[in-house]
């Protein structure tokens, strides 16, 4: 069952063998803007910026900032932006142009960076890939980031582009099961998956009216991610760690208002409801279980975790309800405390964590990648390690 690693190098792990015809993640990359704010730091910059004098609101953040559990976060946003920009920081500004000026050309950047780690791991020429998938829930236009990232990236002008926007946070898992029926119906198909995100569309002063703010403002970071996806990998020239053997994607019917948000002149304003966690508790056994029978396992415990870590509140219900060992759900912790939750791309950052403990002896063959968004939507694949 297992061959040798690709490199033949004597004293390293035998690799298992990829299954024919099953898509593979061949590469990894992700990058950041260049700002990085400690959590401890964040209140005191938020608040002067956004010339807010109100008390309670300041110990509301102090207390969220630390319920996060998140130490560290990269934002587009920076003093320049408003020292230039000094609308986005008054209430009740349009300024819908001016946050898509700064967010369209950002989110291309950080992903174009994130594209070309991926491709400089994977070790094959740009122009070898056939199709690229876009996943941002941060920029509106037309034609999108996905031709400004082609055309950057010197890929085919034949390269077949498709665009997935505002999916939230599940959109890096629904672009992972895009990519996989891609690969698997497209033989010697190789797919760019990229996701991007920044939080300039939803950055704007405190108001007691919109508590969500806070948590956005104390939990959401921004960053990029990109992996390359494909079917039966070349011996010696492509190293596939891990497979993605079955995916589903689910609504839960009626809760389309739980995770809420809407565009308006002011940019996004999203709302939460209180019982997300609830909801995804209520349901979130029964999905993995279907994703688990098709590879007839049923032990949650003898499985590695990639959870998109939405917040600490959703990891512990998770963490309880499938009665987890302490420590399955750590590489989903690691990434919300060194980026935040940054949307799509959270989930990358996870699964990066979770390749370097799969190398470690002994690591699980199987594990799931979840994610929930809006909708109430749940996004699962089973991977098997290789």
């Amino acid at each position: 069952m297992s061959k040798t690693d690709s490199n033949g190098a004597p004293g390293h792990r035998l690799r298992r063998a990829s299954t024919s015809g099953k898509a593979t993640v061949l590469a990894m990359g992700k990058a950041f803007p260049s700002q990085l704010i400690p959590q401890e730091c964040l209140v005191e910059g938020y608040i002067r910026d956004t010339k807010c004098e109100d008390a309670s609101i300041k110990e509301k953040l102090e207390r969220l900032c630390k319920t996060t559990t998140v130490k560290t976060r990269y934002t587009v946003m920076c003093k320049e932006i408003l020292d230039k920009y000094p609308e986005l920081a008054t209430e009740g500004s349009s300024t819908i142009k001016q946050r898509l000026e700064i967010a369209n050309p950002a989110v291309v950047e950080m992903a174009l960076e994130a594209s070309l780690a991926c491709i400089k791991e994977w070790g094959r020429p740009a122009t070898d890939i056939t199709h690229i998938i876009y996943v941002s829930s941060s920029e509106i236009r037309l034609p999108g980031g996905d031709l400004y990232l082609a055309s950057q990236l010197g890929l085919k002008n034949d390269v077949n582009r498709v665009m997935l926007y505002f999916l939230g946070c599940y959109g890096g898992v629904t672009g992972l099961r895009v990519a996989k029926d891609i690969a698997e119906n497209n033989p010697g198909s190789r797919i760019l998956l990229t996701t991007s995100e920044t939080t300039i569309l939803g950055f704007r002063p405190p108001n007691k009216a919109r508590p969500y703010d806070l948590v956005g403002a104390a939990l959401f970071g921004d960053g990029a991610a990109a992996v390359i996806i494909g079917t039966d990998p070349i011996t010696n020239s492509e190293s596939p760690f891990m497979e993605l053997n079955y995916a589903v994607q689910q609504f839960l019917p009626g809760t389309q208002n739980v995770i809420d948000g809407r565009l308006s002149e002011e940019g996004i304003n999203f709302k939460l409801g209180r019982d997300l966690p609830q909801k995804i508790e209520d349901n979130i056994e029964e999905f993995c279980r279907k994703l688990v029978s098709k590879a007839n396992l049923t032990e949650f415990n003898d499985l590695f975790w990639a959870v998109h870590p939405g917040g600490p509140a959703i990891l512990n219900r998770l963490e309880n309800t499938l009665k987890l060992n302490n420590g399955k759900l750590e590489c989903s912790r690691r990434a919300l405390m060194d980026y935040g939750n940054v949307s799509s791309n959270t989930i990358f950052y996870v699964m990066e964590y979770m390749r370097e403990e799969l190398k470690a002896e002994g690591g699980e063959e199987w594990g799931l990648a979840l994610a929930f968004g809006p909708g109430i939507t749940f996004e699962g694949i089973l991977l098997r390690s290789l």
